[in-house]
């Protein structure tokens, strides 16, 4: 019998280069990267969100920058600015990451021109995260110390005290009528803070670190491996950790709350808070900390929030979750000004003293102030363990944002107003994301030791923090880390997407992906308000700068250099990426740059059945590293999909004129 006539010979074979790479058997289908995974369940990204940006911002932050500019009048501005500036970008940055199921650095794939953009993230988000999981590590150490019978820093008369120590007991245990000058005195809390915690009388200042403390250096180590199991599959498992994180610090804040407004003279903290100064407002400097609350409070331009967007479906309601998240954001704010200042007013009563005599922000109040004051109630361990619980939680839902430098208060400890857990959840995960989006045939299969290598390196980075000289470091890390280059990298973001990638352009995927465009609101803001804000933000931070300090201390001026060189480094990832983009284009420099403004071939939904419109012609494989464009630009020729790209671009422009018109 005649052998079976091969397939090959009885229907025409396809060219290679016109079958897409993932319909492949050779070797592209090999090459094909694992599936980036989805959110298990739509609260998922929900619950993420909010534990990103719910956190020690809103507990340690929020309420003491209230009071100080006009109490309940502070609550004027810090909305206007939400509306202005944190919902329309907080939208934009979900839309980008949702639209394009891609990273921070990826997603530049919308102009690759600007992909220093995305590198300047990464590096504002690696320089944050080695040193907010230090603050987890400080909460980890009061979470233990809560253990006991008796909390370590409730007396005076231990080896790390000094004669300046007044224990609060003496003093209520005296006569009570009598007013006392507490000025030149030291609590128990704050020698146990200073003293025993970080020890820094062993060091001299930043150039002096002093030895490494083995406790902390320890509780920096959980914190890390902590993190890393919370994110060893992904979404699949952080998005499941969220759902005790982000919901379990709500149920011991209110239960703070609840016994915060029972105490005694609790109403004295109340009013002290929200007591309306409407003189305020006319003041410039409200209106800026009221935007800078908004800015970093919500982690804009972090790449947590357009990561975590990444790993939606392609039709999610963020439309909805987004007015969700901000707004929960803002009551979570001002109901954790009640559970605070509440416990405050009982503490100044109790100690006879005006309310702004105990008031303090950062982390004076989690590390002396409230742990000062769970001393005063009964069962204070318990109150204790409750409260730097809280703060673990807070710290691992949330990405860590942290606060710019404040020109008018330089005497302060460092202000991180991120979460400490979810925070370095996503800050950890968008890193990861980042970068295997960039190398997904190499990475994604072995995500889980890329990010233990990644964790160990932030780790290594981070022992000079537990140094008896570790604060020092800490917060200079604080005060340039994620300052102005933050804000070049969201302003150049807006700018981007509303100029050269096109406003009506960007409308348009968001009408592909949620079935509306948005309306006049979110295209005022994103063209005109939400960029000018920032700029002046960022200007006024530049004229007001003023050199680091902590308590006393004067930074050096070779800190400082090396400081701003921090800051610095981030907003110039973006000429350097331009320089790159260019050199990859051919023809004249203008056309290279025009080139490398549009979008890359790859850009669009991630999924061929989310795809219509100008993304209807590209490519199933077209993130393979084969697609059939790379074949066409080597041997010569044009593709379909070029063809059709330019005709859309031709229409698109035509459509705009005739709108403008």
């Amino acid at each position: 019998l005649p052998s079976p006539t091969p397939r090959s010979l009885t229907q025409p074979a396809t060219p290679d280069l016109l079958v897409s790479p993932s319909s492949q058997d050779g070797d592209l289908g090999s090459e094909c990267p694992e599936d980036r995974g989805n959110w298990t369940g739509r609260l998922d990204f929900l619950l993420s969100c909010i534990g990103y940006c719910v956190g020690l911002g809103n507990v340690w932050r929020f309420p003491y920058r209230a009071y100080t500019n006009g109490g309940g009048a502070f609550l004027v501005p810090y909305f206007i600015m939400l509306a202005i500036c944190g919902i329309p970008i907080f939208f934009m940055e979900l839309s980008l990451g949702q639209f394009s199921s891609l990273g921070p650095l990826a997603v530049w794939k919308i102009s690759p021109l600007f992909k220093g953009v995305g590198m300047g993230t990464i590096l504002i988000v690696s320089l944050v995260a080695i040193y907010y999981n230090m603050i987890i590590a400080y909460v980890l150490f009061y979470l233990f110390a809560s253990l006991t019978s008796d909390l370590p820093w409730q007396h005076c008369g231990n080896w790390w005290n000094t004669e300046l120590c007044l224990d609060h007991h003496v003093i209520r245990a005296g006569n009570s009528s009598l007013p006392i000058n507490i000025s030149n005195t030291v609590s128990p809390s704050e020698e146990y803070w200073s003293r025993y915690v970080l020890h820094i009388q062993g060091s001299s200042g930043i150039g002096d670190p002093g030895r490494i403390r083995w406790n902390l250096c320890l509780c920096l180590l959980l914190s890390w491996t902590i993190v890393y199991l919370c994110i060893l599959k992904g979404v699949k498992s952080s998005g499941k950790v969220v759902y005790f994180t982000a919901t379990f610090p709500y149920l011991i804040l209110v239960m703070l709350l609840i016994r915060g407004v029972t105490l005694e003279g609790a109403w004295k903290g109340i009013q002290f808070y929200l007591t309306p100064q409407f003189d305020h407002l006319l003041s410039s400097k409200v209106w800026i900390e009221a935007a800078l609350q908004i800015f970093y409070s919500l982690g804009v331009g972090f790449g947590g929030l357009l990561t975590f967007a990444s790993y939606n479906t392609f039709h999610q309601n963020i439309y909805r979750d987004t007015f969700i998240v901000t707004l929960g954001n803002a009551i979570t704010s001002i109901l954790a000004g009640f559970a605070i200042f509440s416990v405050l007013g009982y503490m100044s009563q109790e100690l006879g003293v005006p309310v702004n005599q105990v008031a303090k922000a950062g982390p004076g109040l989690a590390f002396v102030v409230y742990p000062q004051a769970m001393t005063m109630l009964p069962l204070s361990p318990f109150w204790s363990f409750l409260f730097f619980f809280m703060l673990l939680t807070l710290g691992l839902d949330s990405q860590v944002r942290t606060e710019p430098r404040e020109p008018a208060v330089h005497s302060r400890q460092p202000e991180g107003s991120g979460d400490p857990l979810l925070l370095q959840f996503a800050f950890m995960e968008t890193i990861v994301t980042a970068v295997t989006d960039e190398f997904p045939y190499y990475l994604r299969p072995k995500k889980a030791s890329f990010s233990a290598i990644i964790c160990i390196a932030l780790f290594l980075m981070g022992l000079i923090l537990t140094t008896e000289g570790g604060m020092y470091w800490l917060v200079l890390l604080d005060d340039y880390s994620a300052g102005f280059g933050l804000m070049v990298v969201v302003i150049t973001t807006c700018l981007v997407v509303t100029r050269v990638y096109g406003m009506k352009r960007f409308c348009r995927d968001i009408h592909m992906m949620l079935g509306f465009k948005p309306g006049p609101y979110f295209r005022a803001c994103w063209m005109v308000l939400s960029p000018a804000t920032m700029m002046a933000l960022l200007v006024y931070n530049i004229v007001k700068y003023q050199p680091s300090e902590y308590g006393n201390y004067q930074f050096p001026t070779w800190a400082e250099a090396l400081g701003i060189l921090m800051g610095v480094l981030s907003c110039l990832m973006i000429p350097m990426g331009m320089v790159v983009a260019v050199l990859q284009e051919e023809g004249t420099l203008w056309e290279r740059v025009q080139q490398a403004s549009r979008p890359a071939m790859g850009w669009g939904p991630a999924l061929e059945e989310n795809r219509s419109g100008a993304y209807v012609a590209s490519l199933a494989g077209s993130q393979s590293p084969k697609p059939l464009m790379v074949h066409m630009r080597k041997y010569g020729g044009i593709t379909s999909y070029e063809n059709t790209a330019i005709e859309v671009d031709r229409e698109m422009e035509e459509e705009d004129e005739e709108e403008s018109v």
